[in-house]
């Protein structure tokens, strides 16, 4: 076993690294724990044993802490730990999320490299199991992955027995956590009653299970490879263009939204998926700008343009008078005036060459839209409102509110990254002042 942990140290160049182990304790953990402990000389690790106490079983799980503490220092191993509020809610899906938290936070502390779980063989196998049941796609039948950004699992291809082995043989004596026999939660049920049945019509279920995760992550690698192929085309930044989405299969688009709710890291079903990509395309035949909700702050958007994941953000609500040429902070953007009188193309609408001989400087000032905003969009003899202005730029109605505009009282004389005012055009390509706009 030693050696398959040292196969998995050279086949991901962990050598010389801070290493956070998630160590409870038992089988699995103190397993690996006690091999890295016998390899850190050889491959030059800092190994820190980070320990979470759910806080579930009061004294128990305090002398499981004291243990973990104890061998810890018998190896003269670093050991960290928390213990978890009294009024958590007390079920697997929060301790998960809670027990990553903190080992975010334990990264943070020890400057660390990379986080070994302990996750083995049987577990892949029951979260397979666990993932059919709850409904899942081919991504979910991947089952556990041995690499995912900062996280590693040495032990993913060793069997339980084995690892039960190996603790006897080496004197090792794990905490035996007995609400491993309380079916109440899933994936005991999973482990002490349902995979036994499937032994007998498989008897090496395991390996069935393991094998079918392997395929899936195959047939993932060569369904990823060609939508890869493809994003150019349909993807603007973090955006998908609606009109290529539009027409691609009615299977690719659901590829696509997909992975867009899967990177963003919500909790998903095939019947949300199924649901997002019915709004969007009937947000599309109807012809008008819809949000889907995905929780409390965060929707998605989609309108004939583009699709997006929007995030519920407060309105910059200051107002910055322009004194003189200089530089002006706004929000998480840096307003630029200086004087120009040579004119030059702009690549884009960030910048501009303008004419603000009608306009005294500290008249001006820089701010968010207000009701009653009107502008004389360039090449047009009248004002419009801003509202109007801004849908016929195709400017998403989330994006609006925090549009930094130059404004002389309720006139706009220029939308950032949108257009100018033909009140401020330049004439005869000469002109007062440069402005732009950039990120800070």
């Amino acid at each position: 076993m030693i050696e398959k942990i040292k196969n998995f140290l050279d086949k991901y160049n962990l050598k010389n690294k801070t290493v956070i182990i998630g160590f409870s304790g038992g089988y699995d953990s103190m397993c690996l724990t006690d091999i890295l402990s016998k390899l850190r000389e050889e491959y030059g690790l800092k190994i820190v044993a980070a320990h979470y106490n759910h806080n579930w079983r009061g004294e128990t799980a305090k002398k499981e802490q004291e243990k973990c503490e104890q061998f810890c220092k018998d190896k003269n191993i670093e050991f960290y730990t928390e213990t978890a509020d009294d009024n958590i809610k007390k079920n697997e899906t929060e301790a998960r999320k809670l027990r990553y938290k903190f080992f975010e936070r334990a990264v943070k502390k020890y400057n660390a490299d990379a986080v070994f779980t302990a996750h083995n063989y049987n577990d892949n196998a029951e979260t397979l199991l666990y993932r059919i049941a709850k409904g899942t796609g081919i991504v979910g039948l991947k089952g556990i992955l041995e690499h995912r950004d900062m996280y590693y699992r040495p032990l993913l291809s060793v069997k339980r027995a084995d690892i039960e082995q190996y603790c006897k043989d080496n004197n090792l004596t794990p905490n035996i956590d007995d609400s491993n026999e309380d079916n109440i939660h899933k994936r005991n049920l999973i482990r002490n009653e349902i995979l036994p049945i499937f032994k007998e019509i498989n008897s090496d279920i395991l390996g069935a299970l393991n094998n079918l995760a392997k395929v899936a992550g195959m047939e993932c690698s060569i369904i990823e490879e060609y939508t890869d192929s493809i994003k150019s085309k349909i993807y603007d930044g973090d955006r998908i263009k609606t009109q290529k989405f539009i027409k691609l299969s009615k299977n690719m688009q659901f590829k696509i939204i997909y992975n867009l709710i899967y990177n963003s890291e919500f909790d998903y079903t095939f019947s949300m998926i199924e649901r997002i990509v019915n709004f969007i395309n009937k947000a599309i035949d109807d012809k008008k700008p819809s949000k889907y909700s995905l929780n409390r702050n965060t929707w998605l958007y989609a309108d004939k343009n583009i699709i997006e994941i929007m995030k519920e953000q407060d309105k910059n609500e200051d107002i910055i008078p322009l004194t003189k040429e200089d530089s002006y902070v706004f929000g998480d953007k840096m307003f630029v005036i200086e004087k120009a009188d040579t004119y030059k193309k702009t690549k884009d609408e960030t910048s501009a060459y303008v004419d603000l001989s009608d306009y005294a400087l500290n008249n001006l000032v820089i701010r968010t839209r207000r009701a009653g905003d009107v502008i004389q969009p360039l090449g047009f003899d009248g004002t419009m409102k801003l509202k109007k202005y801004l849908m016929s730029k195709n400017i998403p109605q989330h994006e609006r509110e925090n549009i930094l505009l130059l404004c002389s009282d309720k006139e706009v004389l220029w939308v950032a990254g949108v257009g100018l005012s033909d009140k401020i055009k330049t004439k005869d390509n000469k002109p007062t002042h440069f402005i732009k706009i950039e990120n800070r």
